[in-house]
């Protein structure tokens, strides 16, 4: 499928100009990754608008909240992300288009798209790794599965939950739907 600026801008509720400079890399991502059917690329253009705010932002704004504070060793969700030493909350702190978070992600994310994310964790902010990065994490998650199926739903929740029941809605739930919506139009998906 060819991307255009007005199909980004739909599926991902940007600017048409924040959307021109997405293009080729969001496109590279999908062609990589074949993220190609139209629900497929309509549920992946809605999870990196809301996970990127509108492809805004590559890296998690970081107050430290309270929810990132937990980042941080010793703390059961360090040990969830992978996190092991003093200050690994904030160094692999979200980034890329669908947030890569922890230490693990970034070891598993460094491998599988050939980046020394470790030494230098920024390199998923750039436009081409940020793409890359979502592309990567949509292939290995099996999320092109829930989207041909047309469970957006599901794809949300394998994405970002947002609570530990499974009954939960997503974070960010509204603004998902409406992007989702957004994206079949602009991909002529009824």
């Amino acid at each position: 499928m060819n991307l255009t600026p007005a199909i980004i801008a739909a599926g991902c509720g940007a600017t048409q100009m924040r959307a021109a400079q997405w293009v080729q890399p969001i496109q590279e991502a999908c062609d990589k990754y074949q993220i190609a059917e139209p629900l497929d690329v309509a549920a992946f253009l809605a999870t990196i608008g809301v996970e990127s705010v509108y492809l805004g932002y590559t890296q998690e704004i970081w107050g430290p909240t309270q929810a990132q504070r937990a980042y941080e060793p010793p703390s059961t969700k360090a040990t969830e992300l992978g996190n092991t030493q003093p200050g690994d909350g904030h160094l692999f702190c979200g980034r890329g288009l669908i947030q890569i978070t922890g230490r693990r992600n970034y070891t598993l994310a460094a491998v599988g798209l050939d980046l020394d994310l470790l030494n230098h964790p920024e390199l998923l902010e750039q436009p081409a790794n940020a793409a890359m990065s979502a592309g990567w994490y949509w292939f290995n998650r099996k999320l092109s599965t829930l989207a041909l199926a047309g469970n957006f739903l599901g794809v949300s929740r394998a994405v970002n939950l947002g609570s530990a029941t499974s009954k939960a809605m997503p974070n960010g739930w509204v603004d998902r739907a409406a992007l989702y919506g957004a994206a079949k139009k602009a991909l002529g998906i009824s």
